[in-house]
């Protein structure tokens, strides 16, 4: 799955490394810790062009009863998100792409009871570009009240690198498919085929503090490499180790 993720960067950094405009004036602050319901960043095909706007974590469908929905629709499937129709109109015709620093997962380690966090990033330092969808929501009944943009990231099987911390991963995009991805008018057969494992050469992964299990931490410690093998710290409640994924 793709519970947590980093979202630090300058949104203006984001939308120059993806050729977009930033299409939002509501700007979201720098977060390391990026929570299910947060709004994040998220490039998507506007008139032919990439606009980098804000979204609701958690896709709401346009048939939901409220939003509340959207905190089960964090992922989408990449083997049924052409199928399930929470997720195949979107998939037809709306997706984006959600711009990351870094994610989290957590992974056992012999001898210690609790999972350990770990970082996952690419070698090169560049943000990631993770497969989304998103979808336009309005109340039934209230008008003139504005409609909630909402997204979802999509997850596929692990590649070699990460299946020994966790059986899934973020479809993360090339940047030579950005635009066939974007494309509403993208056959769904041609974004299917775009649904695929990264390559484990372009990541890499370090072991990080128990302290990103809980979401009210969040600074720049959190990505910082920890011995993994040390005594585990006081993560908080919500702490999210062992938890699968939720589509």
């Amino acid at each position: 799955m793709c519970g947590r993720f980093v979202s630090a960067s300058p949104p203006d950094e984001i939308a120059t490394y993806f050729g977009a405009t930033l299409a939002d004036e509501r700007l979201l602050e720098p977060s390391f810790n990026v929570a299910p319901t947060d709004d994040v960043y998220a490039v998507a095909a506007d008139a032919g062009q990439r606009r980098l706007d804000t979204f609701h974590w958690g896709l709401v469908p346009g048939w939901a009863e409220d939003p509340s929905v959207g905190s089960r629709m964090i992922n989408a499937r990449a083997e049924t998100v052409a199928s399930r129709s929470a997720f195949r109109p979107a998939f037809e015709a709306r997706r984006c792409i959600v711009p990351a620093d870094g994610f989290y997962e957590w992974k056992a380690v012999p001898g210690r009871a609790k999972k350990q966090p770990v970082y996952i990033r690419s070698r090169d330092g560049r943000p990631l570009a993770l497969a989304g969808l998103w979808e336009r929501w309005h109340p039934r009944g209230r008008d003139g009240d504005e409609s909630l943009h909402s997204c979802t990231i999509i997850t596929t099987t692990a590649n070699a690198l990460l299946e020994p911390v966790h059986d899934r991963m973020p479809v993360i995009l090339p940047p030579d498919v950005w635009d066939l991805w974007l494309a509403p008018d993208t056959r769904a057969a041609d974004a299917q085929a775009l649904l695929v494992p990264a390559p484990t050469a372009m990541m890499q992964f370090h072991a990080v503090s128990d302290r990103v299990g809980n979401v009210k931490n969040d600074d720049a410690q959190l990505i910082e490499e920890v011995d993994e093998h040390e005594t585990a710290s006081e993560a908080g409640a919500d702490q999210i180790p062992g938890q699968g994924s939720l589509l």
